[in-house]
């Protein structure tokens, strides 16, 4: 089933509304691989979204083994919702873009702004050790907050173990629940990738060690933290952590895992305790919470203007892709720069990104996983809503860079 609607008006919540008609603070990116060389002015002429492209997106990923696939596009006020296929294969239910999902680790975003708002309160310095914070947590005393948030700590990804045979390793881990202290022991079993800020590797224990850092310097659970300072103030009521709850509250789009094997059948991988990602990886939401959250992120609402400065401080992961804390930059075909994060957790693809000023934001869902294909096809959707029909066919027909370093996904290599 296919919908496609545009509307006008508060589309991005009346909270925020009120928000973005503050003057924005502002907050220039810094970048360790050269400032954005996206101009103010190409951002103001960002050619109208292509429906037609993202819908022919959305289906491509339907004919790829995803049940359902859907994307939501704030325009400045103006709103595109399109959908396709399913949101649970038992009932038929179409997926809808009111639907709540698992968003994997865009949930790093989350994190990485709590610790950037302690940052702005005097409780955290970046470039302090992560050992003068959690004593005797890491081997090293040279591995910093900033190396955390930048996956540049050298700290080995538990789940590349974990995951290494996708379905046997999700039942195994399904209702299991960890404490972080157990993650970052699976991690130290394994030599380090490399010396603290000596290269980019992305690796979910870093944001293990976020969730620590939350935790010791505000005496409260990620996910307090996470409400009183992101969900509350921008009025994102379909946003929740419920680790170690196995379900998704309300209205949801089930998940789907693709089996390691060629033509096996799809597994409901929807409950799980998600105690394997914690502050990775473990909140869920919509894509109408999550284009409100990178629009404000961008904007300067969540934390001083000199925090989102360091936030973009980049590192380049390749030709398309820098990284600064908890924050990917992607570059699409056109030139224009999109701000925001992906992500994978069993059963769901997102995509979550603004632009720089954070007038057009996109969020879009695939129920599925482990299915390379679709992933890449997503990637799709950021080139129809932010480049427009000049970029939609060569988007679609696989000049988008494989995504690699990115999330779980256990069949795409990592560099």
């Amino acid at each position: 089933m296919v919908s496609g609607t545009v509307g006008t008006g508060t589309a991005l919540g009346a909270v925020l509304v009120s928000l973005l008609a503050a003057p924005a603070q502002a907050a220039a990116p810094a970048a360790t691989d050269g400032a954005d060389t996206e101009q103010v002015a190409a951002t103001a002429a960002l050619a109208a979204p292509d429906d037609a492209g993202l819908r022919k997106v959305l289906r491509t990923a339907l004919t790829q083994g995803a049940p359902g696939a859907m994307a939501r596009i704030d325009d400045n006020g103006t709103v595109h919702r399109l959908t396709e296929g399913v949101a649970d294969r038992a009932s038929g239910r179409a997926i809808s873009t009111n639907d709540r999902f698992r968003v994997g680790s865009v949930t790093k975003s989350f994190s990485a702004v709590v610790l950037l708002q302690l940052v702005d309160e005097g409780k955290l310095k970046l470039d302090h050790s992560v050992n003068s914070y959690l004593p005797g947590l890491l081997p090293d005393n040279g591995i910093t907050v900033r190396h955390v948030l930048s996956h540049r700590s050298g700290l080995y990804d538990y789940t590349n173990d974990m995951f290494a045979h996708t379905v046997p390793g999700f039942e195994a881990v399904r209702n299991k629940v960890f404490s972080y202290r157990d993650l970052v022991k699976l991690s130290l079993k394994k030599p380090r990738t490399n010396a603290p800020g000596a290269a980019y590797s992305y690796s979910n224990t870093n944001f293990v060690v976020a969730g620590m850092l939350i935790e010791k310097l505000t005496g409260h659970s990620v996910g307090t933290e996470y409400q009183k300072r992101i969900f509350t103030p921008l009025n994102l009521t379909n946003t929740f952590y419920v680790h170690p709850s196995t379900t998704i509250p309300g209205t949801h789009a089930k998940g789907y895992l693709t089996p390691d094997e060629a033509g096996a059948a799809l597994v409901d991988s929807t409950k799980q305790t998600a105690s394997w990602a914690q502050s990775a990886g473990a909140i869920i939401s919509t894509t109408h919470d999550l284009d409100t959250f990178f629009s404000a992120l961008i904007r300067g609402k969540l934390m001083s203007g000199a925090q989102l400065t360091q936030m973009q401080k980049w590192t380049t992961v390749n030709s398309t892709t820098s990284y600064g804390l908890g924050l990917r930059r992607r570059t699409l075909s056109c030139g224009v720069s999109v701000y925001g994060h992906t992500g994978t957790v069993q059963g769901f693809y997102t995509y979550a990104f603004t632009s720089k000023d954070g007038k057009r934001s996109v969020s879009a869902l695939a129920n599925t996983s482990n299915n390379t294909n679709v992933l890449n096809t997503m990637y799709g959707t950021l080139e129809s809503a932010f480049c427009g029909k000049s970029a939609t066919k060569a988007a679609t027909h696989g000049v988008a860079p494989l995504e690699r370093n990115e999330d779980i996904a256990p069949g795409i290599a990592r560099d």
